[in-house]
């Protein structure tokens, strides 16, 4: 597979200087301290600052702990679902151009024990700890950009497959949370507590209906469903050849910039092979429990071709409204990223072969098979 020339990175903090104490200690007790020696002076660093997080957190809730627990999230979020790398990321930036949606920012989700506290001082004063871009790719990075509430959950210590990206080299971390079937019921139920906590936060902070993007989510519509019956879900698909060379791309460029160990890459491409066939099984059983007006499936190929169309169907299907308001800042966001292009990738003829075996029935499904 030929990746796309690699950019010099931008130095950013690890992720894990997110978690507080309780967390970050289970995540190193989970991998038996196996942190590589040339990362154990970060691991030090993100003791010390995860004390500082505690501390926080603990102030946060003496501040605001009881108006948190009456909150209540009276919209109904609505999800973008997709596979890693399918444009989920550029979906939610054009949806949160409507004035009307909230999300969740980068500095909330890395810190999110005490940002009803700190987010407007920290992000001001420290804003040269986040990269302009994204490592994988040349899409905008900043604390204010939105950004994954998985990332969230594993900052408070909640189950999570992203754990993984801290110690790459020992077998993935909680896979069983990427769909959350099989958890016991106790698990579970902390699972949607935990997310639910913050997505309270982010809701008192902003007041908006939520727009949610996580690619885990798209396996998990019958626990989403449950928590907010009335919730959307925007499902986008791209050119399964491009998710896989892109995804093991994502991977292997969090692994090195986040990872406490030195990766192998040992089995990623069968991991991600793997991940894509369970994610989209359970996205097609889950999509039978939604009402056909709240799901709707569009084309990376196709937004990126047509954005206002595509937006305005999806708009006009799920009823929402807004479009006259809405639309001109979508204008606007087109024309300040104009001219950008995406990676490109070529996988081996091995891959291509490995890719249509593996996938075959997704790509027959979305029309990608004779592409």
């Amino acid at each position: 597979m030929n990746n796309p020339p690699q950019k010099k990175p931008e130095w950013a903090p690890r992720i894990w200087e997110g978690c507080d104490f309780f967390a970050w200690l289970r995540l190193l007790a989970r991998n038996r301290f196996q942190v590589h020696w040339s990362c154990l002076y970060i691991a030090a660093i993100i003791t010390c600052v995860s004390f500082f997080h505690t501390l926080l957190r603990w102030l946060q809730e003496a501040v605001y702990g009881r108006v948190l627990r009456k909150a209540r999230i009276t919209q109904a979020p609505i999800f973008i679902l997709g596979h890693w790398r399918t444009g989920t990321t550029l979906l939610h930036e054009f949806l949160i151009r409507d004035p009307r949606f909230g999300y969740p920012t980068t500095y909330e989700c890395l810190d999110p024990h005490h940002f009803l506290l700190t987010e407007q001082l920290f992000s001001k004063y420290l804003w040269f700890l986040v990269p302009t871009h994204r490592p994988m790719d040349n899409m905008k990075a900043g604390f204010d950009r939105p950004q994954e509430e998985e990332f969230a959950l594993c900052m408070m210590g909640t189950p999570s497959p992203y754990l993984t990206i801290a110690f790459p080299n020992n077998k993935p971390q909680y896979p069983e949370y990427l769909d959350l079937e099989g958890l016991t019921p106790a698990a579970l139920r902390a699972w949607k507590e935990s997310f639910l906590k913050f997505l309270k936060q982010v809701t008192f902070k902003q007041g908006k209906r939520l727009v949610l993007k996580s690619p885990p989510h798209t396996a998990r519509i019958p626990a989403l469903k449950e928590m907010f019956p009335d919730a959307l879900f925007l499902h986008i698909v791209r050119d399964p050849r491009v998710v896989f060379a892109s995804t093991v791309n994502l991977w292997r460029t969090l692994y090195r910039l986040h990872g406490l160990q030195k990766p192998t890459f040992a089995g990623l491409e069968e991991q991600v092979l793997a991940t894509f066939e369970r994610m989209y099984e359970r996205l097609e059983s889950g999509k039978k429990l939604l009402e056909p007006s709240q799901f709707y499936e569009l084309k990376f190929e196709d937004l990126i071709k047509d954005p206002v169309g595509q937006l305005r169907r999806a708009y006009d299907h799920f009823q929402l409204g807004g479009w006259q308001d809405f639309e001109p800042r979508l204008e606007d966001y087109l024309a300040s990223i104009k001219g950008y292009e995406t990676n490109k990738y070529q996988l081996t003829p091995e891959q291509e072969a490995q890719v249509a075996a593996r996938w075959g029935d997704f790509m027959k499904r979305y029309g990608y098979a004779s592409a």
